[in-house]
């Protein structure tokens, strides 16, 4: 097994094992000491406080987002901040405390910044590896030389 199947292998194995489990966990214990019903109504307070920061923060990145683009430069940044916002809304989908306490702190402006440096190392690692890996090499075969026709272009 490559060691890239097995990286894969393993983020899914957390994701759709260890995270249930421990939100299930949690949810236990937060239930044991405040109650089944306490526990669902911070659950519901928890995605309203979601929902609002996501349409709060989405919208300042989104504003950001054509900010650079009218201003003619690369928005890298902003990018990024969206696709962090993106995933913690997507986190905070999850019903579970874990989820959304990982997804509250991609989304806030405050701790956004380490995130954007950990996707920033992250991508600039995998571009590095797909650059250094090797790639096909030259065609091989027999070289065909030929002339292109356009039918539908008259012959100047």
């Amino acid at each position: 097994m490559s060691r890239r199947r097995r990286t894969l292998t393993a983020v899914l194995f957390i994701v759709f094992i260890v995270v249930p489990l421990v939100e299930i966990y949690v949810l236990v214990q937060v239930g044991q000491v405040i109650g089944a019903w306490w526990t669902i109504l911070l659950l519901v307070l928890d995605s309203l406080l979601g929902t609002w920061l996501i349409k709060r923060e989405g919208g300042r990145a989104w504003a950001a987002l054509n900010d650079a683009l009218r201003n003619g430069r690369m928005p890298a940044r902003e990018l990024a901040d969206g696709a962090l916002i993106l995933a913690g809304g997507t986190l905070m989908l999850a019903p579970g405390f874990v989820t959304d306490a990982l997804g509250v702190l991609l989304i806030l402006p405050p701790t956004r910044p380490l995130f954007r440096r950990l996707l920033t190392t992250l991508a600039g690692r995998r571009v590095a590896l797909d650059v250094t890996r090797p790639g096909p090499g030259p065609a091989s075969g027999p070289v065909v030389r030929g002339e292109v026709v356009d039918e539908d272009r008259p012959e100047a």
